[in-house]
Parts: C-alpha cells; structure tokens; sequence
C-alpha cells in the first residue's frame, strides 16, 4: 500500500507513468491560456484527445493509488466484498467511521478537481453539438454520481454565480439525467448518420471510438440512476427509467462497460500489495449457496482451509498484515484482466427492481428478469449451474474464522435462498433481488455500498469492535474534507443545511427513503 506516497503528492514522473501518453500532468502545465494557445493544441489534435484521457482516468480510476483510495478503501470495503489486512489500517479507517482526516480529502483532490479542470478544458475547446464533449458528458456523469453518491450535496458548479456552492443531491441527480440524455441523442444522431464508424479510438480504453455502445451505456447509467432514486422521487425515477429502457440499455455481457489497463487496481490492492482480503458477509453468501462463481471471484487462501473462500470480518483487528495475508482470500484477478463498471447482470436487476415496483414495460416478470439477471452474471464470469443455482434453496452460511484469525464466528444474518418465490411478500422478494445483484456487482463495491445504504440489504454483520457511539453496520456518507470548512467556509456551511444532518458518516444521504 503506497498512502504515504499520495500524502506527498505524486510527481510528474509518477503521473507519466500512470497516465501513459500524453496525458500526464495536464492538469498542472500545458493549460490553455498558459504556454499553449488553444491554436496551437488543436492543430496538433493534441489537447482534447489529452483531456478525454484524463477525463477517463479520473471517472473510471483504475490507477492502483486512486482506485485504492477512492474505491477499494471506501466502496470495496463498505460494500462488503473486501476489508483490510494491512495492520496500518486498524484503528484508522471508513469501516469503524475513524479515517484520518487525510482520507477524507481524496475524493475532492484525485477526482472532482481533475475531473473539472479536465472537462473544462474540454468544454473550451469544443462546441456542445460535438461528439467529445457529448461523450465527455456521459464520462463526466459517471465520476460525478460516485462522488454524489459518497458524500451527498457537492459543488459541482451548477450554479454559474457560485460555482464553489454545493449543489443538492436531487438537483445533481436531475442534471446527470439532462446530461445523459443529451449526449446519447447527439451520439444517436451521429451513428445513425455513419454506421459502423468509430471516433477516436485511441483515446477510447473502453469501447474503442464504438459511440452506440456509449449510448448504451449512458442509457445504463441513466437506469441506475432512476433506481437509486426511487424511494426518494418514486414517479421521476420511473419516468426516467421509461426513457432509458426506450433508448436502450446495455442487456449482454458483451457491452458492459469494462476498461483494460495495466496493471489493474484490485490487482495491485489485493494481490501485489495484499492490503485487501475478501469481507466476512461475501464469505457467508457465497459459501452457503455453494456459489459456482467463488473461484472466479476469489482465490483460495495460503493457509489450508475448509473452504475455497474465507473472509475477514469486517472491522477486525488486525494485527499482523503478512499473517492476515496467509489466512484470508485475496481477489482472483491478474494485472492485465478488465475492470468491469457497469454490466447487464446490473441492467436486468434495475428492470427487475422496477417490474416490482409496479413499472410498466421493464421487459418481464420480476422472476424472468430476476432469473436472467443471474444467468447474465454467470455468462459474464464463465460459471456453470446456473440453471441448478436458480433451483438453490441453500441459505447463508454461519461464518467461522480462519484458525489464529482475527475476528470471531459470526451467525448467518439472513436465511434468503437463490431460488425465486412467487408468494413470497414484497420486502421477501426485494431482498432475494438485492442479495443477488449484490453478488453480480462484484468487484464494483460502490455500487454494492450503494444498494446497502438504498435497500437495507444484503443484512450485513455487525462490527466487532467499538466504533465510537455508531449504531449503524455501515457508514451512510463519507464525511466532506475537512479543508472545506476553511478554505470554503460559507458554502461549506450551505452543505451542511442541504445536507440536513451532520457531517458525519451517520446522515443519510438525500435518496435513503425507504420506509
């Protein structure tokens, strides 16, 4: 683990590693209205795809100290697929509500400001009827609605008079969907017009320059959004949802939005660095369905154990980093495997969701689109038994800890099967859905956060240890940086009434309104 070279600030030698190309450090030198004049970037074709670049890296990080500081650390370890071995994490971290204040200040400096700064640059060097800055849009959103979605109200600057205020979460939302719709409908129009054609591929790690499958995939987006919001703004969301589902969403593992770059983030986290070991609950869901997907998912441990996949309870006190290494499972991906950030298992669970919901025209009952949302997770990880696991009546298994671990034996927290029960109520129904589109979101453990905090499940364990007067398993929000309360004092204080709460890891955040 590398924190104490984030603390410091990488260098520009760093940046140029990570970054590759000609992105690196564009966000420090090489600004339009600095040394080179947008004349001379743009007959060079040098500043935008530069930018795109930038904008990429930024929205989906797969860099190894910006993915482990703003979603391994946070999201991987909030949504209950991984926690810490490293011993240095212990007292300090999301997990038990007690991150150094250093911690607190990596979504706003590794994320929003570069992500900003990049797509303004963008913004001036474009008109809003091109094909970048439509897709810079689309990119931009999903950086934006991570962040949004870890803190709550942000200053985004959608208010041109106060550009460092902080903006609702609701009126955030409203404008991601204006911006994926936008930018799908200019994509739209472009591709109809040149079938086939694709646009700077190069600058693309995702769909390669193919805009119809970035169209997809802000449609997808735009799904995800409508079912985040659906307690807290019910006939919006499923307004949206109509639109997405119109437009069309991603439905085959073939277009999920998945990026390649080396070597991948997780990899450096969990294998390489063995910071991160596979959570507890993970443990207990999948072990207890005898899940054919375990051993894409996790590896087995170095130290023999009764099963393939042994977790770490989350909060544990651990002690020993090169121990915990040996006794827990680390996640079983290479340096060079894809990084998947939006999948049609995904898809399908947000139509299943909305058929349960009482929404018309999601494509199926709740048990067909239930049932090809799994299916559509075992295509993806190349797992057999599909059909048998949809049949399962198995439920969660008690977790026991690894022999000389560092947590303790827990009991199973829920007793939800994988197979679909008609009469079963509403709330029965709804946590079978989420248990399994948790499952299918790994390893994207922001969206698996996400559907805790929205949905109450899957049940989690508690933690072990104290944490400071908290009563909740998981935090609701990532506290602001404390920066902010200096540096951008009266704003800061605006958040804190948008907020409608502390700032604190307790407030919940503008879309947890399910009764």
């Amino acid at each position: 683990m590398k924190i104490n070279h984030i603390a410091k600030g990488l260098s520009l030698a760093a940046l140029a590693l990570t970054l590759g190309s000609c992105t690196s450090g564009f966000e420090e030198i090489n600004r339009p209205g600095g040394n080179l004049d947008k004349e001379t970037l743009q007959r060079d074709n040098y500043s935008i795809s530069s930018f795109l670049i930038q904008l990429q890296n930024r929205s989906f990080p797969e860099q190894e100290n910006w993915y482990q500081t703003n979603f391994d650390l946070v999201g991987n370890y909030l949504g209950r697929y991984f926690t810490y071995a490293n011993d240095g994490f212990s007292s300090k971290n999301f997990t038990i509500f007690t991150a150094p204040n250093s911690w607190l200040a990596w979504a706003n400096s590794e994320v929003l400001v570069p992500a900003k700064s990049a797509f303004a640059e963008i913004e001036a060097l474009s008109d809003k009827g091109d094909l970048n800055y439509n897709w810079a849009l689309i990119m931009r959103a999903h950086a934006f609605l991570a962040l949004t979605d870890k803190s709550g109200p942000m200053p985004f600057g959608l208010d041109p008079k106060n550009p460092e205020g902080y903006n609702s979460q609701e009126d955030i939302y409203k404008a991601l969907v204006n911006d994926l719709t936008t930018a799908s409908k200019v994509l739209k129009a472009y591709t109809l017009a040149n079938p086939g054609v694709k646009v700077n591929e190069a600058a693309d790690k995702i769909y390669g320059g193919d805009f119809a499958k970035w169209i997809k995939f802000a449609n997808s987006l735009k799904l995800r959004i409508a079912i985040r919001m659906r307690y807290a703004a019910p006939e919006l969301a499923q307004q949206y949802a109509k639109e997405a589902l119109a437009e069309g969403v991603i439905e085959s593992s073939a277009d999920n939005c998945a990026i390649t770059y080396i070597p991948r983030g997780l990899y450096k986290t969990s294998v390489e660095w063995g910071d991160s070991r596979a959570c507890a609950d993970i443990d207990s869901y999948m072990n207890g369905y005898e899940d054919p997907r375990i051993s894409a998912y996790f590896a087995e441990p170095e130290t023999k154990a009764d099963r393939k996949l042994v977790g770490c309870l989350a909060g544990a006190n651990v002690k020993n980093k090169a121990a915990a290494d040996k006794l827990y499972s680390a996640a079983a991906v290479t340096k060079n495997s894809p990084s998947v950030w939006l999948s049609a298992a995904e898809m399908w669970f947000c139509r299943a969701e909305g058929a349960l919901a009482g929404w018309p025209n999601m494509g199926g009952s709740v048990k067909e689109l239930y049932e090809r949302g799994v299916k559509e997770s075992f295509t993806q990880w190349g797992a057999t038994g599909v059909e048998a696991y949809l049949q399962s009546e198995k439920t969660p298994a008690n977790y026991k800890d690894a022999v000389g671990g560092y947590g303790k034996d827990m009991p199973a927290v829920s007793t939800i099967t994988p197979k679909w029960d008609e009469a079963a109520d509403v709330e029965v129904k709804l946590e079978r859905l989420i248990t399994q589109k948790w499952l299918a979101l790994f390893p994207n453990g922001q969206e698996a956060w996400s559907e805790i905090r929205r949905t109450g499940y899957p049940k989690v364990f508690a933690l072990p240890v104290a944490t400071s007067g908290y009563t909740i398993h998981v935090a609701n929000r990532i506290p602001y940086d404390v920066n902010e309360r200096t540096r951008n004092q009266a704003n800061y204080a605006a958040a804190l009434t948008i907020l409608g709460g502390a700032d604190d890891y307790a407030t919940k955040l503008w879309w947890q309104q399910k009764k």
